[in-house]
């Protein structure tokens, strides 16, 4: 469980830095949430492969995670456009993230973990 909790705690910070950088543009104050984000939110994925999560299945969530919730905000935050073959993509990436997670935990079942 704690690992789940320090990936959705990197996508966060990650997401907090990548709309901080837009908003950088404007008040460069930002920059600084910009740094402080990225740096916790590598330092957290770091934190979860430690725990064990593979890498593909980590990264998959935390970019898949990254990529929609930032889409979404921009769209409400700063009026990017948001539509519907972006929301098709955001389900495709979603389900390509599911599927590799399905496919680490058969193999880690299955013991055939390649190292």
């Amino acid at each position: 469980m704690l690992r789940w909790m320090l990936l959705l705690g990197a996508v966060a910070t990650e997401v907090t830095a990548t709309m901080s950088l837009k908003a950088a543009l404007a008040q460069p104050a930002f920059y600084a949430a910009v740094a402080v984000g990225y740096l916790a939110s590598f330092l957290l994925l770091a934190r979860v492969l430690r725990l064990g999560l593979p890498l593909g299945v980590a990264y998959g969530i935390w970019s898949a995670l990254g990529v929609t919730t930032t889409a979404l905000l921009s769209a409400a935050v700063f009026g990017e456009p948001f539509t519907p073959v972006m929301l098709l993509g955001m389900a495709l990436i979603v389900v390509g993230v599911l599927v590799v997670e399905l496919g680490s935990d058969r193999a880690r079942r299955a013991g055939a973990g390649v190292r």
